[in-house]
């Protein structure tokens, strides 16, 4: 019988790269966590063990940590545009890069100031929210080269104390869950969203651009989560994913993985207290999760924008 080597890439995960703009005496910081891959001719690596075509995992590492100095790190998808090119031109055999690059956010420690509080010039303190992320795959050379660019958050938790229901649901011998008009709803959520292009203006304003979007994704998402009457999660998901596509026409699609973080209502009666849903005990498992994806009726081919990214249906 005959084997026949499959779908296959190799690369270095989480190099943790810290870039740190000392140009002035107001310092900046750009945290990543940073995983690469190629894709390509490498079957001689698999079937024979020759590693001539081989770009070692510690060049892609080192690669990564060059770049941080030489390309620099406005966002993290310009960083990761420019690290998968490199990357590509280092690689003959590879026909694709994929660069995975996750951010942790860092704010000013706060001190006092001649006039007033301001934002210390070079101590900082971590952010205790979402983790951004940025996933680029760049494939072929040349005039021929495209890019595909996926945005996104995760571990972004959210909750609304009221306004959410869940009830009229199917029913059969093992249902125990009883219907609810006004619950706890909340979510650790998981976002990614595809741009159309390699960058969503031009290239002089490439580094503004993604953060800009990214921030106003992230403000869309919060205020939909916030404002929308929730008839079940899977509603809400799909009026956030569509206030974010009707507000950004450059971006084709957004998908969502949300497992439920569940908040039940402590029966109180034994001690004669009556628990008029004010006291919780909240549930890390088992949970439900909702996985959606919201897209254009006329979106673009998503190509390989999608591979190798767990966590979504």
């Amino acid at each position: 019988m005959t084997h026949v080597l499959g779908a296959n890439q190799y690369g270095k995960s989480e190099t943790r790269v810290v870039r740190v703009y000392r140009d002035t005496a107001r310092h900046a910081i750009r945290d990543l966590n940073v995983s690469t891959s190629l894709r390509g001719d490498f079957e001689a690596a698999h079937t024979r063990g020759d590693q001539a075509k081989v770009l070692p995992t510690d060049s892609q590492k080192n690669t990564a940590f060059a770049y941080a100095k030489l390309h620099g790190v406005s966002s993290p998808e310009d960083y990761a545009l420019a690290l998968g090119r490199r990357l590509l031109d280092a690689a003959p055999a590879a026909s694709a890069a994929q660069i995975r690059v996750e951010e942790y956010a860092w704010d000013r420690i706060p001190v006092t100031g001649p006039e007033g509080p301001v934002g210390h010039d070079h101590s900082f303190v971590r952010r205790g929210t979402e983790t951004r992320t940025g996933v680029v795959t760049v494939e072929g050379r040349g005039d021929g080269q495209r890019a595909w660019v996926v945005s996104g958050l995760q571990d972004l938790v959210v909750l609304k104390s009221t306004g959410s229901e869940f009830h009229g649901f199917l029913k059969d011998e093992y249902t125990t869950l009883p219907e609810t008009h006004d619950r706890v709803m909340a979510t650790s959520l998981t976002a990614r969203w595809r741009h159309y292009g390699s960058a969503p203006t031009a290239d002089a304003d490439r580094a503004t651009s993604w953060d800009t979007s990214y921030e106003d994704v992230k403000r869309i998402l919060l205020a939909t989560f916030a404002g929308h009457h929730s008839l079940a999660l899977q509603q809400t998901l799909h009026a956030m994913g569509s206030a974010v596509l009707d507000a950004h026409p450059e971006i084709a699609e957004i998908r969502f993985s949300a497992p439920n973080k569940h908040h039940f209502v402590v029966d109180l009666s034994p001690f004669g207290i009556e628990n008029d849903g004010e006291v919780f005990v909240a549930a890390d498992r088992p949970y439900g999760l909702i996985e959606a994806t919201i897209t254009r009726e006329d979106a673009s081919d998503p190509g390989p924008a999608w591979v190798g990214l767990p966590g979504f249906c």
